[in-house]
């Protein structure tokens, strides 16, 4: 017999970097003893730069004092992965689940999450493809639309995905994107413009990159929560 799996899908709006950090560390906690169901954080970032526990600071490429008048954050972090940018108008989701109940490695996580924007990209015909030798995230051509960092303890997820709707770009040329140099960053409206694709509000887009995320992990049913419905500062 096959038990249904059920997701449950927090729509947080915009939150500020710490306080989604925070909230992902105490559903991680609760997730590891069974308080809670696969969570997945559906959300966007004020302006935030992020590092990697490698803590490649050598990739930002203006002096941190400078991020202040830029509008931007710049924080430390416990996932995996180089320095990346968040920020308006880019579609972030942080997997609360268990590994060990769907039985997936590392690896294979990972190759679903780079799935899951390419299945996106492929809705509004934009072919993007997946991890290439030593360059993880999602591609269009050499452009990169879609960045991951992850991190796994105990077989629960947290950090994820963030996907390119139509951030500010310029924002990327103040680092080395996930540590990649001499590659550009796109976006799903930049490699739509010159098409006929009519993108719809960025809010249907991010909820069609849940619904790609739950199929491509087995999930049967979603549950919808928006941010009215819990009990969360923004």
């Amino acid at each position: 017999m096959i038990i249904p799996r059920n997701l449950e899908v927090w729509r947080l709006g915009t939150v500020n970097y710490l306080k989604a950090l925070k909230l992902q560390e105490k559903l991680a906690s609760d997730r590891k003893i069974n308080k809670i169901s696969d969570t997945l954080l559906s959300l966007q970032h004020p302006p935030t730069y992020t590092l990697g526990k490698r803590r490649t600071d050598y990739n930002l490429l203006v002096p941190e004092s400078e991020l202040k008048t830029m509008g931007a954050e710049l924080h430390y972090t416990q996932r995996g992965g180089d320095i990346t940018f968040h920020g308006p108008h880019q579609a972030v989701l942080y997997p609360i689940i268990s590994l060990r109940d769907i039985g997936l490695g590392a690896r294979k996580y990972v190759e679903n999450l780079e799935s899951t924007m390419i299945d996106l990209s492929s809705l509004y015909g934009v072919k993007a493809h997946g991890q290439r030798k030593c360059e993880t995230g999602v591609w269009v051509g050499d452009r990169k639309i879609g960045a991951i960092g992850v991190r796994i303890s105990s077989g629960i997820t947290s950090h994820g995905l963030a996907y390119n709707i139509d951030p500010d770009l310029t924002f990327f040329k103040h680092i080395v994107p996930c540590g990649i140099a001499d590659k550009d960053v796109t976006s799903l409206r930049r490699e739509t413009r010159e098409t006929d694709m009519v993108l719809p509000d960025e809010v249907v887009v991010q909820d069609q990159l849940v619904t790609c995320f739950a199929r491509l992990f087995g999930y049967n049913d979603i549950i919808w929560k928006d941010k009215s419905d819990l009990e969360i500062d923004g």
